[in-house]
């Protein structure tokens, strides 16, 4: 099996063209072999490029513990750039499918090199029964759930996956290898969920750090940023366009008029290679 590594600001991706067909073995079982550090190519998922008979590509992946993602970001601009700089399109405006629905793309090019993605990711879901999240309090905004003994003010959105977005003086003191899985199988998130931490600078600024539901800990999480910003407008904390500063590097998130998201990063392409499915 062919495949690219790419990352999206470190969160990173094997990625795979599968024109021809999906291989013939346990793809989530592929996934948690593929990604793992150390023993396999290492990744946060393994995504195949599929044909669409709805939008120009569609974008089928897999989290690093084999379940099946919804919608991820930084995926959706690594294969962007991908199927464009390895000439598979050749137009700047894409269409890609993906299980949250087909997702419009601007790529910015420097000659046949993308510099950026820009990605109308949509409108956010703050419907608790759509995140889904288990609470009264709808739009389910500064949600008090208890983990560890201790209370955290969550901030529910689904933007593809579900995400629980909590407000702090300062990142660097959470203990997120504790509190991330912790809040991310809390019985309120009945399918799981994201985990954003966020501490904001000024109102076009803040930091994030993330664990991502069947990844754990990352460098980046596209969907998440876009749901950091629509938490940051509805607390009242920040503007709509923001730059959000996770530890890979910075998106600039715009949740333009309340309705629409966009999204702008770049992607990175870092080396190809071979895996044996036999």
């Amino acid at each position: 099996m062919q495949f690219t590594k790419m990352h999206g600001l470190g969160n990173d991706f094997v990625v795979v063209e599968a024109f021809a067909g999906l291989p013939s073995t346990d793809l989530s079982d592929l996934a948690k072999q593929v990604c793992r550090r150390h023993f396999g190519v290492g990744a946060d998922g393994l995504v195949f490029l599929l044909p669409s008979e709805v939008a120009d590509f569609r974008m089928h992946m897999y989290n690093a513990d084999g379940s099946l993602a919804e919608m991820c970001g930084n995926a959706l601009r690594c294969v962007s750039k991908y199927v464009y700089e390895h000439g598979l399109c050749h137009w700047p405006d894409i269409t890609v499918e993906t299980l949250d629905g087909i997702k419009q793309v601007q790529l910015a090019l420097d000659g046949n090199h993308v510099t950026q993605v820009k990605v109308d990711m949509g409108f956010p879901v703050l419907d608790p029964a759509r995140i889904p999240m288990l609470t009264l309090t709808n739009p389910p905004i500064a949600v008090p759930v208890e983990v560890q003994g201790q209370r955290y003010a969550v901030t529910g959105v689904s933007t593809g996956v579900p995400h629980a977005i909590t407000f702090v003086p300062d990142v660097k003191r959470i203990d997120l290898a504790n509190v991330g899985p912790c809040l991310e199988r809390h019985q309120v998130f009945p399918r799981g969920t994201n985990v954003e931490f966020v501490q904001v600078i000024n109102a076009n600024r803040v930091l994030v750090r993330v664990w991502e539901r069947g990844a754990g800990i990352t460098q980046a999480c596209g969907t998440g940023a876009c749901a950091v910003v629509v938490a940051c407008v509805l607390n009242g904390l920040t503007e709509e366009a923001v730059d959000v500063e996770l530890p890979g590097g910075i998106l600039k998130i715009h949740w333009q008029n309340r309705q629409r998201i966009y999204m702008i990063g770049p992607a990175t392409e870092v080396f190809t290679g071979e895996w044996p499915l036999n």
